[in-house]
């Protein structure tokens, strides 16, 4: 204990006296937690509409403003016909298209939605918000008129009621930093030890490798709890985002998941010869990880064979804890099987990271 003691005061102090690192490991992630969820957005604003009004009605009118002050879309464009409105998406003037047919107060009739779909995302999205506008018109214009318009849907959005995507994305960012302190930087330790050489003046101690390791782990293992904290802060002062359950059961988790995340960079280093491998490497993993972790898309919208993969994936598991617990208020007892996992993370990363660093 009295070795492992001295070892990870050293590796601290060399973390100080690096004039580089601290700024990595604080202000990159914490600058990338402001930044990432405003940008990894999924929710639409600002779809330029254009109308193709062949009524002139007042009800016409009405539905126009109703979709407008929807705050999901603009008014771009404004035709007499069809043809016209088309030349408006071929000029990128508008991505939708409603056109409204010259009967429509008298008979309600059916309207058109026409949506440039090259952008996928964009044109499907507008569509449907376009499609449920115009579902509540008719449902107001329904009551007025006092005529029947089917059966009234009512929903309920559960654990996310004003469909905030920060929401979602922020506890997914937290791990993904998370994973870079664990995963990244650590992969740098003791290949940067190789490089300097200073790796040999261990090498002919009788310090075992496990207490060698464990000096390695450690001191991000430390570095990346007071991550989570300052990043759990920062959520709530930005985004207003406090866990629904336990922060006891948040730690708990990301103290087993540092250990396997670091032990995961840690492996990496043992066996690169350069820095420049190890990141490479490191990098390689976590850009893995991260696309197939249901970070930015859900997992069940994968491939079969993908989802199968995303099995051994550890960022995985962590994101749907951190959101559980942020958004659901789930209990250490609805997560005993996700514990059990990031454990056998922790077990595995660990023993490859004792069998790949050999001392000679």
């Amino acid at each position: 204990m009295r070795t492992l003691r001295y070892l990870i005061e050293k590796e601290f102090k060399q973390i100080r006296r690096d004039r580089f690192l601290p700024r990595i490991i604080f202000m990159i992630p914490l600058l990338q937690l402001l930044i990432l969820p405003f940008a990894a957005n999924f929710e639409m604003r600002n779809i330029n509409l254009g109308v193709i009004d062949l009524d002139h009605s007042v009800y016409s009118q009405r539905l126009i403003d109703k979709v407008l002050s929807s705050g999901y879309f603009r008014l771009t464009d404004v035709s007499s016909s069809y043809e016209e409105g088309l030349s408006a998406i071929e000029d990128d003037r508008a991505d939708i298209l409603l056109e409204i047919p010259a009967d429509f107060e008298k008979n309600l009739s059916t309207l058109s939605i026409s949506a440039n779909a090259i952008n996928g995302t964009k044109g499907g999205l507008g569509s449907a918000y376009l499609s449920s506008i115009i579902q509540s018109f008719n449902t107001e214009i329904g009551n007025i008129m006092s005529v029947p318009t089917g059966p009234t849907i009512t929903s309920t959005y559960l654990y996310n009621p004003h469909l905030n995507y920060k929401n979602y994305m922020v506890p997914g960012i937290i791990v993904f930093l998370l994973s870079i302190i664990g995963g990244a930087l650590s992969a740098l330790n003791i290949v940067s030890e190789k490089e300097k050489g200073t790796i040999e003046q261990i090498n002919v101690t009788p310090v075992p490798k496990v207490v060698f390791l464990l000096s390695k782990l450690i001191p991000f293992w430390v570095i990346g709890l007071v991550l989570l904290t300052l990043g759990s802060l920062i959520a709530w002062l930005v985004y207003g985002l406090a866990p629904v359950g336990s922060f006891a059961t948040i730690y708990l988790f990301a103290a087993i998941y540092l250990i396997a995340f670091t032990g995961l960079g840690l492996t990496i280093s043992a066996v690169s010869s350069t820095q420049s491998q190890a990141m490479f490497t490191a990098f390689f993993f976590l850009i893995i990880f991260a696309l197939m972790s249901g970070l930015f898309t859900p997992i069940n919208s994968m491939p079969e064979w993908a989802q199968k993969v995303t099995l051994f994936n550890p960022i995985r598991y962590f994101i749907d804890v951190m959101r559980m617990v942020y958004l659901k208020g789930s209990h250490f007892a609805d997560l005993t099987h996700y514990f059990f996992i990031v454990c056998l993370f922790a077990i595995g990363f660990n023993a490859l990271a004792i069998i790949a660093y050999r001392k000679r």
